[in-house]
């Protein structure tokens, strides 16, 4: 049996879950915030961490950038690694003062390519999380891809082993319409499915949408 299709995972997986309404958040800044802050952390304590900014009326360029380095290190503190982190907000927030007066919409605004290059020189920001920015905060057609989409990818069969990550990601750009709706929803879906179901160590198969087309599950690895 061949592989289900990208077009057939979003159509299961959609019809399980539902819309996940996912970035969670109430700016396109405080979106890059938290896309820095989740590395390597669970969402529970970023949200932890961004609540402290709120309450230090802090999630803005400007006034984050202006907090003492020692000050943001203790507000991010729940979000792990703070010290590395908050060295990559300052810089992050300098970017943003010096070309765009902290207008974050506008510094996102542009092709895509060319944001992302500026993004990756950024200190602390990788692939996933450059995209995560670029996709939502900054509206752009294009897939993040993360551990939890790599593992979901091979298991139902579409590598033989964990892909690259531009692999997997050429991989549904060329399956898929572009559109940045499209591409924030089948993200988010897939998280879902990883939290629920597609766990690291011992998946839990039983009531899967993709258990009947998982390549892993028919073969019982």
């Amino acid at each position: 049996m061949s592989p289900l299709s990208a077009t057939e995972v979003y159509h299961r997986l959609f019809a399980a879950f539902g819309p996940q309404h996912w970035w969670p958040a109430d700016s396109p800044f405080e979106v890059m915030v938290g896309a820095i802050l989740t590395q390597n952390c669970r969402w529970q304590n970023v949200e932890r961490a961004i609540a402290a900014l709120k309450t230090a009326n802090a999630l803005s360029p400007r006034a984050l950038l202006a907090l003492p380095p020692a000050t943001l290190a203790e507000l991010i503190r729940p979000a792990g690694f703070f010290n590395q982190k908050q060295r990559s907000l300052r810089g992050l927030c300098q970017v943003l003062l010096a070309e765009a007066d902290g207008d974050t919409e506008r510094w996102l605004r542009g092709p895509t390519t060319e944001i992302r290059h500026r993004l990756l020189q950024l200190r602390g920001i990788g692939p996933e999380t450059a995209d995560s920015i670029l996709l939502y905060a900054g509206n752009h057609a294009i897939f993040v891809i993360d551990a939890y989409s790599r593992r979901i990818a091979q298991r139902i069969g579409w590598f033989d082993s964990p892909p690259a990550y531009a692999q997997l990601q050429h991989h549904f750009t060329v399956a898929l319409a572009s559109s940045a709706a499209l591409f924030n929803e089948y993200h988010a879906l897939l998280v879902e499915l990883a939290k629920r179901h597609c766990l690291s160590r011992r998946p839990q198969c039983d009531g899967c949408p993709l258990h009947s087309g998982c390549q892993t599950a028919r073969t019982g690895g």
